[in-house]
């Protein structure tokens, strides 16, 4: 019999006994994958910027989409979902393909550039309007859907404090791209595009894990010390 036939089965079970379906944070973790299903998107772009710096377009476009097709084989060797690898092809198509079309290689990174601003604005907006971005980003990658810093006053502000320095390294990344851009750097451009890359991205993880861990570990700590009972009169 199985779990649900006897979930049926048992006296007293109902619709309002079974168990809730995800929210939609939770579904958000199962589809980006983690951590791994980032990086794994992130390749090809890499792989991509490294051979249109040494090389010439086509090239790195093959190269790019044989690493995409990697890691999908990879995937399917694992019997784990290809469709990580499926994004990072998605991610290097746009940038290539206005490049193929316009001859320009520059025009590759201009989508990257035009996401980076409306992503750094998006973050600056999220913060002022008290709903973090950083917050719901670690809602669906490192707390697996569940959202209770919401109702933790210390926690929003934490949040929103990183939130806003995550949007202004967002933006000072983009604008240095964005010059190289135009003033037609396209070599200063490639290596920008890696240097403030992952070496940003992997300061500011450091740094909001850090502080969210600590505000959590100090937390309760505090509800204790605020819980605890007191000590009794003397004579009472």
């Amino acid at each position: 019999m199985t779990t649900g036939a006897q979930r049926a089965a048992e006296p007293g079970t109902g619709p309002e006994d079974e168990a809730p379906l995800p929210t939609l944070a939770e579904q958000m973790a199962d589809q980006l994958g983690g951590w791994r299903g980032l990086v794994e998107s992130s390749i090809p772009v890499v792989v991509f910027v490294v051979a249109n710096v040494v090389g010439e377009l086509r090239p790195a476009v093959i190269a790019s989409v044989s690493v995409a097709l990697l890691i999908a084989a990879l995937r399917l060797v694992q019997r784990r979902p290809v469709r990580h690898a499926v994004n990072g092809l998605f991610g290097i198509g746009i940038g290539a393909a206005i490049a193929w079309r316009t001859g320009d290689e520059r025009d590759f990174y201009l989508p990257g550039i035009l996401y980076g601003i409306g992503y750094g604005l998006a973050l600056l907006v999220s913060a002022a309007v008290k709903q973090p971005l950083v917050g719901w980003i670690w809602s669906v990658l490192v707390a697996k859907g569940r959202s209770e810093w919401r109702d933790d006053p210390r926690l929003v502000r934490t949040f929103t404090q990183l939130t806003v320095l995550w949007g202004v390294v967002w933006l000072a990344k983009v604008g240095v791209q964005a010059g190289l851009y135009l003033a037609h750097q396209d070599t200063a451009l490639g290596v920008a595009r890696l240097a403030l890359g992952y070496p940003p991205y992997a300061l500011l993880l450091l740094i909001t894990v850090w502080t969210v861990r600590r505000v959590t570990r100090e937390r309760p700590a505090a509800g204790q010390d605020a819980t605890a009972a007191p000590e009794p009169l003397p004579g009472g």
